[in-house]
């Protein structure tokens, strides 16, 4: 198997809507982005499949630095030799993907967030940098849409967290900052425990709010300019939103359901968005 062919495997195999969102790409942006996103793929393994925090750790040491192997040009994984030609050809910069696994890091080190304002800066290393990466594949000619891509990053993994609450407590994470649950009174024990309640669902419509204000944020920051190639990003941005609007329609029951739209569904979105953007 070549590292190209191990990349795509590791895309197709997540099921993501970020698959989706690059399906309609020429083949040497697809083959980038799916390099790209087979790295985060696996750097985010390392924490969700790792027992041991320490041995996960250790795992994303050697990451750091397979990361100075690859733009060395003598890496080991599949992965990383699929990145070399990437990083190249696309002068994608060292940090960002050094940014991507300091926040894996975060998650083997803390479980809860203060505020906002600690979470942000975890939503910005797991998602913003992500696309910040993905338009310089994707290519830009005016660099207000890095502010788009910063901030579709954002609403993106607020949208996850928001539709994960549940499969997270059952993890013992809480990604929902502190502050936010003693505003609208939730005990973090209700979270953990499964438990619904009226206070519980203002503070999800809060959250839902918020990232929808995101979504609103960033693609007023697309230059028209920007459009046409920021296109993958506009199907992820319609595909996500689709899903935040089933959880808000299903009552926001995510301590128990994990809402997730269906690959025809998340097909059609993607065919829709290509055409009219």
């Amino acid at each position: 198997m070549s590292p190209d062919e191990y990349c795509e495997q590791k895309a197709a195999a997540s099921g993501s809507s970020f698959y989706y969102s690059f399906r309609f790409l020429t083949p040497e942006r697809r083959r980038a982005i799916t390099a790209l996103y087979a790295y985060c793929r696996e750097v985010d393994d390392v924490v969700d499949e790792t027992s041991d925090a320490t041995v996960a750790a250790q795992q994303l040491d050697w990451w750091r630095g397979e990361v100075a192997a690859i733009y060395a040009g003598t890496p080991e994984h599949p992965v990383g030799k699929a990145l070399v030609k990437v990083v190249r050809d696309f002068r994608l910069p060292q940090e960002l993907l050094l940014e991507i696994i300091d926040g894996m890091q975060m998650d083997l080190e803390q479980v809860r967030y203060a505020d906002f304002k600690a979470l942000n800066l975890y939503c910005y290393r797991v998602a913003s940098v992500v696309g910040l990466l993905t338009v310089e594949i994707f290519g830009y000619t005016d660099r207000q849409t890095l502010k788009y891509a910063h901030d579709l990053g954002i609403a993106f993994q607020l949208t996850n967290i928001i539709r994960d609450v549940g499969e997270d407590a059952r993890r013992g994470r809480i990604y929902l900052p502190i502050s936010e649950l003693e505003q609208f009174n939730v005990p973090a024990k209700d979270i953990l425990e499964s438990r619904d309640s009226e206070n519980f669902q203002r503070l999800m419509t809060f959250q839902i709010e918020r990232a929808q204000k995101y979504y609103d944020q960033a693609l007023s920051q697309l230059p028209a300019a920007d459009r046409k190639s920021q296109r993958p990003g506009l199907i992820m941005s319609a595909i996500y939103r689709a899903t935040l609007h089933e959880v808000q329609a299903d009552g926001c029951r995510v301590l128990t359901h994990r809402i997730s739209l269906t690959p025809l569904r998340k097909l059609w979105l993607a065919v829709k968005t290509w055409i009219t953007a």
